[in-house]
């Protein structure tokens, strides 16, 4: 099966101003959408978030509050953080547009998360990082910067776009279930420990690697399978190191 709009997340970021909540709420009403997660929200709940809202306070009413972006994101198979800015590192980039065509194209998607940013300041590098995919809204170069309640209202317009021309014809399944974040994220130190051990990372100057690891998996999205599979075999490198690495080799 296809990815459905009930699987898709709206995930806004330290919010500061409630009337930004129910700015978004509104637009993903409008736009078949019902998942609202707050991340941290300076003001909620709030007055001015249910007078934005206007007819959508049943979204608002079941807008999940959390503190931190791993309890939003954690059991999501995709994960899409919205950005203005080009990073150091170059990350896969897509416009609103080519996301939302993307995810009524993909089997077997499991919970998606769309992160949205502080009013001031976006999302930060770290939580970036977070994403497999950083998503860019095409404007005026000259004053590029969305309000973030017109932001979620551009991507939902998409969404709802792209879902009503997917056609009707089932999508090759996968074998398995994408990995969840949560279980990226436990490969990835486990990746490290293991690194760090035979001294190809040197933690007091690790450069890139992690980094570069973690833009790896997130581009090539390992299913749960996969995942096992190579935290399996670093468990069998730990053991070979706690042996001495006496008996290692082919036999």
């Amino acid at each position: 099966m296809a990815t459905s709009l009930d699987q898709i997340r709206v995930v806004l970021v330290e919010t500061s101003h409630p009337g930004n909540i129910g700015g978004a709420a509104r637009a993903m009403k409008t736009m078949g959408l019902s998942q609202l997660w707050l991340v941290r929200p300076a003001r909620y709940p709030d007055p001015q978030a249910d007078w934005r809202a206007a007819g959508a306070l049943d979204v608002l009413e079941r807008a999940v509050v959390v503190d931190s972006i791993d309890a939003a994101i954690g059991d999501c198979t995709y994960v899409i953080g919205t950005s203005t800015r080009s990073r150091r590192i170059p990350w896969p980039l897509s416009t609103a547009r080519e996301f939302a065509q993307e995810m009524f194209d993909r089997p077997n998607a499991g919970p998606v998360a769309i992160l949205f940013g502080r009013e001031t300041s976006g999302l930060t590098n770290d939580e970036l990082q977070r994403c497999n995919v950083h998503l860019q809204i095409p404007a005026n170069p000259d004053y590029p910067s969305l309000n973030v309640a017109m932001a979620v209202q551009v991507v939902c317009y998409e969404l709802y776009q792209a879902r009503s021309v997917a056609t009707d014809l089932a999508a090759t399944g996968w074998d398995r279930e994408p990995a969840t974040v949560k279980a990226i994220e436990a490969l990835l130190a486990h990746w490290e420990t293991v690194l760090t051990r035979v001294e190809f990372v040197e933690p007091s100057n690790p450069g890139q690697v992690m980094t570069r690891l973690r833009r790896m998996l997130l581009r090539i999205r390992p299913d749960e399978t996969e995942v096992a599979m190579l935290r399996g075999a670093l468990t069998e490198i730990e053991r070979a190191l706690d042996r001495g690495g006496s008996d290692t080799g082919p036999k």
